[in-house]
This record gives structure tokens, C-alpha cells and sequence, in this order.
């Protein structure tokens, strides 16, 4: 995520994005854990892994789904919202893995070099970078940051929201089920219409993933515009 695309995590939309984000994404928990069985799944169980979380600030989901599966693997999560990042250490703290996540303030490109990581995963980011150039260039960071031949999970929106309006009004549908009244589901589904940038189809999601130098990419869940994929760094 840019600097930019953070000033819209400010603090009022960090304080309601805990439960905000379990309505707006049907199946949250599914995906984030489905995320962290597929991640296993990939490197297999044990060991020290080293796993990169691309804007980690909310919840800390990743780390803590990760967590349950793997209690030897360390995590550095990086995020530009302060607001966020903030509400991540209080839920890693609440959970008992703060000492397992190492949560940096800033951009991709800020976090000093090292060894690389043995995986990296961005959800609910790349739908918020306007342009695919921002998209195509924080793909590719991740992968200068990850080893070859080591696994991404990337979770995020596709489709641009107009073209499916069925879809979008389904999207509705469920804030109304969750409480919402008429007025503030149309207020939410301006928007949502205005406010992020999403890839226009899983085709555009894979196409992306390749220039930025992964191949394999496939698809291990869906959720109304929402889609999770995991891709493998090309070899150099």
C-alpha cells in the first residue's frame, strides 16, 4: 500500500474496521484461514519460516490464522497507516504473538534488506492502489523481497464494481442484512463505487502476478468481487 492510498485508514476507519471488514467480505475468516492452510500447505509444516505480511494493519489476521497452524514461524508485517498498524500490536498482544510479528511503520520499498523471506502475503490491498502501475510496482517489490520459487497468497477485489451490478447489489444486500438501513447501504455502495480501483477480472489478477515475476498462479477463493489466489516466485 502507498502512503496515498493509507490516508484513507485513518483513525475513525480504523476503529470500525474490525467489524466493518468481517461484513463487507463474506467468508473473512474462511479466506484468511484458508490462506494460512494453503501457505502450509506450500512450504510445509515446522521449521523457522520467515513470512512477509504486506499490510498487515487491522487485524493482524494473517498472522494470527498462520499462528494456529505454526508456532515456530516469525512474521515481519508491514504497513503506511499508523491508525492500523496500531490496532494490529493490540491484537497481537491479545493473542500472545507480539513477540512473534515484527510490525514496521511505512511503505514496502522502507523496510530495510536482508535475507529473503520464505513467503509473503497481501490481502485486501491490491484493490486500493489506483492504477496498474502502483499494483504491477508493489508486486514487484514483493517479489525482490521473497525467494525463488516461494509462495504468495494475495486476496483482494476484482472486477470493476459497475460491471457487475448484480453483484454489487448483493454486496448491498448484505450490509442490509447486518442492520444497514437503505440510506447508508447507498451511501456504502457510492462508496465503495468511488473509493477503490480493483483489477477488472482474475485474467488481469494472473496477468499482473506474471510481469511481476510469478507464474502458477491459482484461485482457492471467491466471495462476491472478492477472489484469493496463491502464485510462486519465478526462478531467476
Amino acid at each position: 500500500m502507498t502512503d496515498q492510498s493509507a490516508k484513507k485508514f485513518d483513525s475513525s476507519r480504523a476503529a470500525e474496521y474490525e467489524s466493518q471488514s468481517r461484513i463487507a467480505l463474506a467468508g473473512y475468516e474462511a479466506c484468511h484461514e484458508l490462506a494460512a492452510c494453503m501457505l502450509a500447505a506450500a512450504l510445509g509444516t515446522g521449521g523457522t519460516r520467515r513470512i512477509l505480511v504486506v499490510g498487515v494493519g487491522g487485524t493482524a489476521q494473517e498472522v494470527v490464522a498462520v499462528s494456529r497452524l505454526e508456532p515456530t514461524w516469525r512474521f515481519i508485517g508491514v504497513d503506511p497507516s499508523e491508525p492500523m498498524l496500531a490496532l494490529a500490536g493490540d491484537r497481537l498482544k491479545a493473542q500472545g504473538l507480539n513477540d512473534r510479528a515484527e510490525l514496521h511503520l511505512g511503505t514496502l520499498d522502507t523496510l530495510a534488506g536482508g535475507e529473503a523471506f520464505d513467503a509473503a502475503m497481501m490481502l485486501g490491498v491490491l484493490h486500493h492502489l489506483p492504477g496498474n502501475d502502483a499494483k504491477s510496482g508493489i508486486l514487484k517489490a514483493i517479489a525482490n523481497r521473497i525467494a525463488p520459487g516461494a509462495p504468495l497468497i494475495l486476496a483482494g477485489n476484482r472486477y470493476a464494481y459497475a460491471s457487475k451490478p448484480l453483484l454489487l447489489a448483493a454486496w448491498g444486500e448484505r450490509w442490509r442484512m447486518h442492520g444497514a438501513t437503505s440510506e447508508q447501504v447507498k451511501a456504502k455502495l457510492g462508496k465503495i463505487l468511488q473509493g477503490a480501483d480493483p483489477p477488472h477480472s482474475q485474467e488481469a489478477v494472473f496477468d499482473l502476478l506474471d510481469s511481476a515475476g510469478f507464474e502458477r498462479a491459482e484461485s482457492f477463493f471467491s466471495s462476491l468481487f472478492w477472489g484469493a489466489w496463491i502464485a510462486w516466485r519465478k526462478p531467476l
